[in-house]
């Protein structure tokens, strides 16, 4: 029996001590008035009874009552029921809201009791104190504390005549049953009735089950107030330890919510603050950095707002506020997604009607408190999913005196399959879940309804998953449990009980509420006491049985284990394996070990591995030979390679005892265990696992002791029986028979039995001790101390405090395993800290098992002895282990290397692994795995190179090659990874380079670290060399002349090296004097004074010096080194390209041609005005050289406008300049319309600037003939609309356009007609009159703020361009995307896809196309642009190069391109070794591929017009890998000037070379292009004057393979020597005399060059053609000769069934959406794969059905190349006809149609619109012709025929005489026929 209340307290309103306007809470009265024993009188108790703390209020307030709990510090919780009524203040208390401290002291605290008299009440300004009557006590009743004390209360204002001392003495004497407990048998017992003696009666329920938690309505209105998804976050906070704050003006709801919350918790009990009701006052508690569940007044909510971390809930509200940085992880799926539906069910059964057509009248609604428990029982089945099977992971430690229970958490989330389960993880590490192991492991205990469910209901939750009505039908009756066990007896429950009138709270009281009599209530206490004492203490009777363990545990929540999941084959496998291994077939083994060690990555055959080498165990088979150990060794590194810390799935702990026992005798004496081998794995360093091992092995043992036959029996039948059936008992069964007969033992007997036990757990330990300083302490400690070292994580002891937790970060287990922090040579280091490690292990699991203190001495001495005794046997091993002969390694394959490579480093042994393309490793797109590969990594003066063999036997004797140039690298990190065939923890590299190769390295261990090192050294000397006269570049032209000089060119004026000292020396003269005061360009900063010869230090000229005049006055004279400069200036490729494009000329007096609008100018020969641009420039006729240094001063690094293109039909010129100043044109416009007298005074240079832009605007012809009126009207806007291409058809029905950004004001202003889709031409109203004669792009950020002046002729188009930091941070990431380190965590494209999108990189391509394709449109339309972006040397390149691309097809030329990329990225000063850190200095700025972006552009275009370019899409794809190889010197330093400076420029002309490795990127084009059409496009064909203007959409958009491609077979095709393997022997000289075998052979993507095992049909017949005419003993024609003759012979021979003849003749006026077919038709990097002839002589006929066929999609295109209508042409061919009067000849395709009987003409072949027809019928006559005007000049006489019909006479001409006659034959026949 327990005491219903253990005091009752008095309290009113008193002052504050501090004298503060509130008062406080003062005891007035409490009894009993001595503390019981066993339950002290808890402190504090006022602050709660007014928990918003103590006022006066003006008005008579209702009574009010709530439950505070207050928590105790043995965490015991009591109850106060708090009744609070208000009583009409005395003078004394009234005066204490009003005067100030120091009176306030001086009164007596108690302020006497008085009298009222009854004027007093009715005074106005009459104020009312709070008085509250307190029950305390430790059971939860709280209807019956509502009851006593409104009974007391009822009595005091009714007046009624009623003893209170009585009542208040019959309340503290009050017994009622124990929950749970025995005596409630009877009805009596159990619903016990009581008196307070006042004419009440009570009943009192007691709960049959004391560890079920009461709730009453609390859990129903808790989800009433905030909602399915609400409460279940708060669920899964509490559990998982975050902190909960509940908000309401109620009091009781706030003690019902968390009342709630906990009951739903069960079965885990909530260990941390639990507050309900929370008083002002303790405000601060809320900031503990402990979790709590609080509750608090929505009073005080903005006292609650700056808490960071706490999870506020507002009941009067209904929401859940979840700050930022709290993750509250969810419940895993399925649960959470039942369980929502389920509780759904439960709180809306309305919800599964809702849609009934035919609903049922009414729905039975569960009572509240019915609903209540049905809730609480979805939680609880919820609670029995998640922990199902839990006691299977029980380790029972110790049964004796007291049981000690572990949880082994790994192997539950294991089993489950939920060990990446936030949730799960969270819930088995919280103080919550360890209270329940503590509680509920115990074997024989009290058991209650959630040990029923989880044991026996489980396999009915899962029958019952998916049916909803069973479920709930299952929840019900869940719920029909728990509410009897509150209300067992529910038919006694009647109350009566009085209560006090209607409000009589206003009623004048007759007196305060009286001061009670002690002596009263003490007596009736004592008398109760002394009656108790006669009768037996309470003791909680249970009825203990041995809880039951239900069903093992499967997965319910099992996850998938992706590919790998375990067929019963890949089992077999690896039983066949193990077997031939054990059989000694060691070749068998051979071939099935890569096929088991793929399986091995599932869970399946781990343990399968595991079982089968313990039955070998078991039959004496563990020591081994040589070969078998290997074997068995590496499958177990396998296995263990993918065991994380936590060996969840217990694969580490199987083997465990298997590596203590297989071994090979290595001498007489010395014995290898195959733990020495398999120690580089992260678990063996894990405290955690070798706790769970250690209380798995004790478990083992203990339920061993208590097995042992306690007599010895007979090796009989029987015992045999007997002994099987007691081996089924686990040992919690074992515990819990042994937990029932404890009791019933003598004393000798237990002690005996605990004896037995410590020493059971002391030798374990001992065993443990052996074990751990097996895996722990390393074979060779000298190697691991190394590896340690490197690994660079911190040192052992660092981890010591995190041992005992569950956190890994940085614990033993890491630092252990990569065998880091052992610092000091000596092996004792090693041992010191292994000793460390497994004495902490030892002190946790020996305290935790309660080993005696004495024994734990003992084992800290003896661990010690065994790591020294362990460390002297392993010395043996070692020395014995090195003499064993070494295994055969593969031979180191040499790489080819490229003339004038020399090797830096030989090959060091290494692994290439795989990375995160798995193209190479035979992923999902099949394939053999060539990855991983066994070989070296060799480092060149060029290249790193790694050639070597895949170690899959089966793959063959493939050769891997992956190389990339050292100039190239990008990142260089080293990693920690597994070699693949031993499984050994190795040190390796990852380097990265820009040319998309990634090398992904693991040393073989016989590579030592410092050889390592070193390789890491040599490779950053040669990729950053000091100056770039150390790059392979210039080291190849000079290694192989060492000790000569320079041979000179003679008698040619001053030699090359004098004239390059000269011009510096002048520059620098110049420069000198000219920019003291100004910004100048520096070029990057690599120290060229300290490198050069010593002749040139006498260049350094002091900025003090004169400045020579001829250098500034360019009519002057010039001198003989000056003309010298001149001359080379003229033959550079700009002046070439200037000269083409008509814009200038340089005649040797430098007069100047007056009628020309721009000249050439020498003002910049010395570098003087501008060091990054080159020598000559175009500049307006009108401007003088004088004002150009003037306008230089507006631009960024001096680069003023120059014009760098003119367009031929328009005359519009291109203009590049650097950024605009703060004083440039932006300073000009913002000045202009003020009327401040500030524009006279302007800056000259801005003025200078206006005159140059003046000048720019009046030398085009139109806008200087129109004498400065700025109209168009002149100007056809029709020719836009003709003029200039689209891209191709596939793109066709996307929208784009100029975007928003790019031109939207010029949009705006000049009325541009919204862009149409696709970005195709807007309708011939695009051009409007009112175009500015030149537009200047500028940036957006510059351009800010600057007002257009509708009288200028120029106007500013701000555009938003991205920044080259941009550039080369998309391009890292694109970088990461193509050729990722490790394998994307979701497999498939998408997640490539996702990258890709992530680095932006498309997006950048589409705004430069954009910027371009608007350029272009511009110019086309006769406006001039100048492109003035950042420095002008990157984005302002890229889009000019690009402008004058699409506009020129003298560009699209491999000449073109050539002199495009000479002029405007190198001669205009791209900083190439700057963007491509080149140097030394360079390295901190990173690799930013300016360039590249360009060629991916130029790529983007090609793709669109294959037949627009000469040049292949391999020739892109080298220019990209040679820009950044630092093979040639073309792509080397900054600008001319430094060129000059270092004597690159001329060099070609001061000294001839003979056959030389080839300097020049563009001389070994030259050379490869006589020898072979790799860099050809054979489907150029041109269209004259062709304007290109490609989508730009990223939709139209694609990835470049020279990203994504690789050859395996050769390493990158870009060196076209390396690449060129050795030749394939024919089928008649095979070398083992064979048959001939089929040509037949497989192409593997990713290893083969596709283009070169599978060239296409024109290269092939080339090549057939080269072979034939070498055997024939012919000198071979050069295959450009070949292809000239194959094209010119189709334009003359006509061959009927012509399909094989491959041409790209297309007359120029081919539609365009016919011709950009080519786009379907990929390129690989030796020419096209297309051997389909677009100029075969089948065209479509032009009926209509062809007509809409060609039109319908492109599926149909090659139908217009079948025969399908060739009866209907008897003869067809190009003939020249003559047209109607005044018009010219004009080649046209005809055909000669007998059926239809007519002669039918074609534009061109593939032409399907008829141009016109000769009717047959109306033909005369057919004879010889004569040539007319106009006539083609080349063609014989003969060659002309006339067609003579009814109308007029035709004139025709064919190619040839034998052609014309075999035309009029045809004819005459056709006539004849008829």
């Amino acid at each position: 029996m327990a005491r219903l209340a253990d005091y009752f307290v008095l309290v009113a309103f008193g002052p504050h001590p501090r004298g503060s306007g509130e008062g406080q809470g003062q005891i007035l009265q409490r009894f009993p008035e001595k503390d019981w024993e066993d339950n002290p009188f808890p402190q504090g108790i006022e602050l709660f009874c007014q928990p918003s703390g103590w006022q006066l209020c003006p008005e008579r307030n209702p009574p009010t009552f709530f439950v505070a709990v207050l928590t105790d510090i043995n965490s015991e919780r009591h109850y106060c029921a708090c009744l609070t009524f208000w009583e009409p203040a005395e003078p004394t208390q009234e005066a204490l809201g009003t005067e100030d401290a120091s009176e306030r002291e001086e009164e007596a605290p108690e302020g006497g009791q008085g009298q009222l008299s009854p004027a007093a009440a009715t005074l106005p300004g009459q104020l009312f104190a709070p008085k509250t009557l307190v029950l305390v006590s430790r059971l939860d009743h709280t209807e019956v504390f509502r009851n006593s004390l409104g009974l007391i209360y009822t009595i005091h204002v009714e007046g009624l005549n009623v003893c209170l001392e009585n009542v208040i003495g019959n309340l503290l004497t009050c017994t009622v049953p124990l929950p749970g407990g025995s005596q409630l048998d009877s009805v009596e017992e159990g619903a016990r009735t009581i008196s307070l003696g006042a004419g009440d009666r009570q009943v009192i329920q007691t709960p049959l089950a004391d560890s079920l938690p009461v709730s009453r309505c609390s859990v129903a209105l808790l989800f009433r107030q905030l909602g399915i998804t609400n409460v279940l976050s708060l669920f899964c906070a509490a559990l998982t330890e975050h902190k909960v704050l509940f908000l309401s003006r109620s009091y009781q709801r706030l003690a019902d919510a968390c009342r709630g919350l906990l009951a739903l918790l069960f079965p885990l009990r909530y260990s941390f603050t639990y507050v309900p009701i929370l008083p002002a006052q303790l405000l601060e508690v809320l900031s503990t950095p402990t979790p709590f569940i609080i509750g608090v007044n929505a009073a005080f909510q903005a006292e609650t707002q700056e808490l960071l971390d706490v999870i506020v809930a507002d009941l009067d509200g209904g929401t859940v506020a979840v700050p930022e940085c709290v993750h509250i992880p969810p419940l895993p799926e399925p649960l959470q997604s039942q369980t929502h539906s389920i509780l759904s069910m439960v709180l809306d059964p309305e919800l599964e009607l809702a849609d009934l057509a035919f609903p049922p009248p009414t729905v039975s609604t569960s009572s509240l408190k019915m609903q209540d428990k049905e809730l609480r029982a979805v939680f609880l089945r919820l609670f029995a999913q998640l922990l199902q099977g839990y006691r299977w992971c029980l380790h029972i430690v110790r049964i004796h005196p007291e049981p000690v229970i572990r949880f082994h958490k790994a192997a539950f989330l294991g089993q489950r399959g939920l060990v990446e389960d936030d949730f799960l993880m969270k819930v088995l590490e919280g103080m919550a879940f360890a209270g329940f192991v503590s509680e509920r492991g115990v074997p024989y205990r009290p058991t209650d309804l959630f040990d029923e469910l989880v044991a026996h209901e489980v396999a009915r939750m899962r029958a019952d998953e998916n049916q909803p009505q069973r479920v709930l039908r299952h929840v019900q009756e869940l719920a029909e449990q728990l509410y009897k066990n509150e209300n067992p007896y529910p038919a006694v429950a009647m109350h009566k009980v009085q209560r006090p009138g209607e409000a009589s709270h206003l009623r004048r009281a007759p007196r305060p509420f009286p001061r009670l009599d002690e002596g009263t209530v003490q007596w009736i206490v004592d008398q109760a006491a002394a009656k108790m004492q006669g009768t037996p203490p309470a003791v909680k009777a249970e009825r203990r049985t041995t809880v039951p363990s239900g069903p093992p545990m499967t997965a319910i929540l099992e996850r998938c284990s992706g590919p790998h999941v375990n067929s019963a084959r890949r089992l077999e496998v690896v039983r066949n394996c193990i077997s031939y291994v054990f059989e000694g077939k060691m070749l068998e083994a051979k071939k099935l070990l890569p096929a088991v060690l793929r399986a091995l990555k599932g869970r399946a055959a781990r343990r399968c591995l595991a079982q089968e080498l313990h039955v070998h165990v078991q039959q004496n088979r563990a020591v081994l030979d040589h070969q078998q150990f290997d074997f068995v060794v590496r499958m177990m590194n396998c296995c263990l390679q993918d065991c994380t810390s936590l060996d969840e799935h217990g694969i580490a702990a199987a083997l465990l005892p298997l590596v203590t026992a297989f071994c090979r005798k290595l001498s007489p004496g010395v014995t290898q265990f195959a733990y020495s081998c398999v120690q580089e794995h992260v678990v063996w360093s894990t405290p955690q696992f070798w706790e769970a091992m250690f209380y798995g092995d004790v478990q083992t043992h203990i339920r061993a002791l208590y097995l042992e036959p306690s007599e010895d029996r007979a090796a009989s039948q029987e015992a045999g029986e007997v002994s099987a059936q007691e081996d089924e008992r686990s040992a919690l069964d074992v515990a819990s028979e042994q937990r029932r007969l404890w009791p019933t033992l003598s004393r000798e007997k237990q002690q005996e039995l605990v004896q037995k036990e410590e020493s059971t757990v002391f030798s374990q330990a001992i065993h443990y001790a052996n074990r751990m300083s097996y895996l722990l302490l390393p074979l060779d400690s000298s190697k691991s101390r190394l590896l340690r070292e490197r690994a660079g994580l911190g040192d052992l002891e660092s981890a010591s405090n995190s041992l005992v937790t569950n956190s890994m970060a940085g614990s033993v287990a890491e630092s252990y395993d990569t065998e880091s922090g052992f610092e000091d040579a000596e092996t004792c280091d090693v041992a010191g800290a292994v000793v460390r490690f497994i004495n902490r292990f030892v002190d946790k699991v020996c305290t935790e098992s309660g080993v005696t203190s004495e024994h734990l001495k003992g084992l800290h001495v003896m661990v010690p002895d065994i790591v020294q005794m362990h460390i002297e046997t392993l010395e043996a091993v070692h020395r014995e282990s090195k003499r064993l002969p070494p295994i055969q390694k593969p031979k180191l394959l040499r790489p080819r290397l490229l003339p004038g490579e020399e090797c830096v480093l030989d090959g060091l042994r290494v692994y290439l692994l795989p990375d995160g393309r798995e193209e190479g490793t035979g992923g999902s797109g099949g394939g053999p795995a060539l990855l991983p590969a066994e070989g070296a990594v060799f480092l060149t003066t060029y290249r790193v190179i790694f050639t070597g063999m895949p170690t899959d036997p089966l793959v063959g004797e493939q050769v891997v090659v992956r190389s990339f140039p050292l100039a190239a690298l990008t990142k260089e990190k080293r990693i920690s990874v597994q070699t693949p065939v031993d499984q050994l923890l190795q040190d390796g590299l990852q380097l990265r380079s820009c040319t998309f190769q990634l090398l992904k390295m693991a040393f073989d261990e016989e590579v030592g670290s410092d050889s390592a090192e070193l390789f890491r050294k040599q490779l950053h000397k040669l990729r950053y060399p000091q100056d770039i006269r150390g790059t392979f570049a210039f080291s190849l032209g000079s290694a192989h002349t060492p000790g000569r000089p320079a041979r000179i060119a003679k008698d040619k004026g001053p030699s090359l090296k004098t004239l390059s000292r000269n011009l510096v020396k002048n520059a620098k003269k110049t420069m000198g004097r000219q920019h003291v005061t100004r910004k100048k360009y520096n070029p990057p900063d690599w120290d060229h004074h300290g490198q050069m010869p010593p002749e040139d230090q006498e260049d350094e000229i002091s900025v003090s010096e004169e400045v020579e005049p001829s250098t500034l006055t360019p009519s002057s004279a010039l001198k003989p080194s000056d003309r010298m400069t001149m001359s080379s200036l003229v033959e550079r490729a700009c002046c070439r390209d200037y000269q083409r494009l008509g814009l200038g000329t340089l005649s040797s007096s430098l007069s100047r041609v007056k009628s020309e609008p721009f000249r050439i100018s020498p003002v910049n020969r010395m570098y003087a005005i501008c060091r990054s641009y080159p020598g000559l420039l175009i500049v307006p006729q009108s401007i003088q050289d004088n004002a150009l240094q003037r306008v230089s001063r507006c631009y960024r690094q001096n680069r003023f406008p120059v014009v760098c293109w003119r367009s031929g039909h328009s005359k519009a010129v291109l203009l590049r300049s650097g950024g605009l100043h703060g004083k440039g044109v932006v300073g000009l416009f913002k000045a202009q319309n003020a009327p401040s007298p500030g524009q006279s005074q302007a800056d000259s240079s801005s003025v200078e600037q206006e005159k140059y832009l003046q000048a720019v605007v009046s030398s085009m012809p139109r806008y200087a003939d129109a004498s400065g009126r700025n109209t168009l009207s002149g100007f056809s806007s029709a020719h836009m609309g003709s003029h200039g291409k689209w891209g191709s058809v596939r793109a066709s029905g996307r929208s784009s356009g100029l975007s928003t950004d790019v031109g939207s004001r010029l949009a705006n202003r000049d009325g541009l007609s919204p862009p149409q889709a696709n970005g195709a031409p807007p309708d011939p109203g695009f051009l409007r009159p009112q175009r500015a004669a030149l537009y200047i792009i500028g940036d957006k950020a510059q351009l800010k703020g600057v007002r257009q002046d509708p009288l200028q002729q120029w106007e500013l188009v701000p555009i938003e361009v991205f920044e080259a930091r941009q550039v080369k941070a998309s391009f890292k990431k694109l970088l990461k995307a193509c050729v990722p380190g490790c394998p994307a965590t979701e497999p498939g494209p998408a997640s490539f896809l996702r990258s890709l999108e992530d680095s932006e990189w498309l997006i950048q391509i589409h705004k430069l196309l954009e910027i371009s394709v608007l350029v272009v449109g511009l110019l086309d339309a006769g406006s001039s642009v100048l492109v003035s972006l950042e420095d002008g040397w990157d984005i302002t390149t890229q889009v000019v190069s690009l402008v004058q691309l699409l506009s020129d097809p003298f560009y699209r030329t491999l000449e073109g391109f050539r002199l495009l990329v000479e002029k405007e990225w190198l001669s205009f000063g791209h900083r190439f070794s700057y963007r491509g850190a080149h140097t030394l200095a360079g390295q901190s700025s990173g690799f930013t591929p300016v360039f590249l972006q360009f060629l991916d552009c130029v790529y983007q275009v090609h793709l669109q017009f294959p037949m627009e370019f000469e040049f292949s899409q391999f020739y892109l794809k080298f220019l990209g890998y040679h820009h950044a190889s630092r093979r040639f010197r073309t792509f080397l330093l900054d600008s001319d000037y430094e060129r000059i400076e270092l004597g690159l420029l001329y060099e070609e002309k001061g000294e001839r070379r003979g056959q030389l490795a080839c300097r020049s990127v563009w001389e070994y084009v030259d050379r490869l292009s006589k020898r072979t059409p790799v860099f050809y496009n054979y489907m150029y064909a041109p269209e004259d004057a062709e304007v290109l203007r490609p989508y730009s959409n990223v939709s139209n958009l694609k990835v470049w393979d020279f990203y994504t491609e690789e050859t395996l077979a050769e390493g990158p095709p870009y060196d076209w020597e390396l690449a060129q393997g050795p030749p394939e022997p024919s089928e008649d000289e095979r070398p083992d005399g064979s048959a001939p075998q089929s040509r037949r052979r497989v192409v593997w993507p990713c290893y083969d060059s596709r283009p070169r095992v599978q060239p296409d049909a024109i290269s092939r017949l080339l090549e057939e053609l080269h072979r034939l005419e070498t055997e024939l003993g012919r000198p071979p024609e050069r295959w450009k000769d070949t292809w000239d003759r194959v094209k010119a012979a189709q334009r003359l021979e006509v061959r009927p069934d012509g399909r094989g003849t491959p041409s790209s003749l297309l007359v120029s006026s081919v539609p365009h959406h016919r011709r950009s077919l080519g786009v379907y038709l990929q390129e690989g990097p030796m020419g096209s794969t297309l051997s389909l002839s677009l100029d075969s002589d089948q065209s479509s006929s032009s009926t209509t059905s062809a007509r809409q066929a060609a039109r319908r999609s492109t599926s149909t295109l090659y139908s217009q190349f079948q025969t399908a209508e060739s009866e209907n042409r008897s003869y067809e061919g190009t003939l020249y006809k003559k047209g109607a009067f005044m018009k010219p000849w004009k080649a046209r395709w005809f055909v000669l149609d007998k059926t239809k009987h007519q002669l039918r003409y074609y534009d061109h072949r593939v032409d399907t619109e008829c141009k016109g027809t000769i009717d047959l019928a109306e033909v005369e006559a057919v004879g010889p012709g004569t040539p007319t005007m106009g006539a083609p000049k080349t063609v014989d006489e003969k060659a002309f025929f006339d067609v003579k019909t009814t109308r007029r006479v035709y004139n025709f001409c064919a190619q040839d005489v034998p052609s014309a006659q075999q035309w009029v034959d045809r004819i005459q026949s056709c006539l004849s026929d008829a």
